[in-house]
């Protein structure tokens, strides 16, 4: 059962550097798709950065050079650096996590945005830009 638990939100200023987290646990395959959305109110769940297995990355065009998504393998924990906020990256922030040979049978493999690619969520943490 794959656990995802994000932190690292909050009020934050525009322009402003924070960095999310998150922290998987569960993991029962070798190599695991991983990606932040977001989801602003009256809004859709959107895309905004995805890591696979290989560490090859993949932006919106919305945070690309403000972004960088990351993970450090060892302890399964995913990182959303964010730097240059605006005050239209204000959202709840989700981690989603899906093994990579699923994502392939169901036809996501090259669609790393696509939040129906993806099964397991954490709960989402708020980011608010003023």
């Amino acid at each position: 059962h794959v656990q995802l638990v994000e932190s690292g939100g909050g009020s934050v200023q525009a322009g402003g550097s924070p960095k999310l987290s998150c922290a998987a646990s569960g993991f029962t395959y070798d190599r695991y798709q991983m990606a932040w959305f977001r989801q602003a109110p009256g809004k859709g769940r959107e895309g905004v950065a995805s890591i696979d297995s290989d560490a090859r990355t993949t932006y919106a065009e919305t945070v690309k050079g403000r972004f960088t998504i990351s993970k450090d393998n060892p302890t399964n924990t995913l990182y959303l650096q964010m730097n240059s906020l605006k005050p239209e990256d204000t959202a709840v922030y989700y981690c989603a996590a899906e093994p990579e040979f699923l994502r392939a049978l169901r036809d996501y493999g090259s669609k790393p945005l696509n939040k129906d690619g993806y099964n397991n969520w954490g709960q989402g943490t708020q980011v608010t830009v003023s």
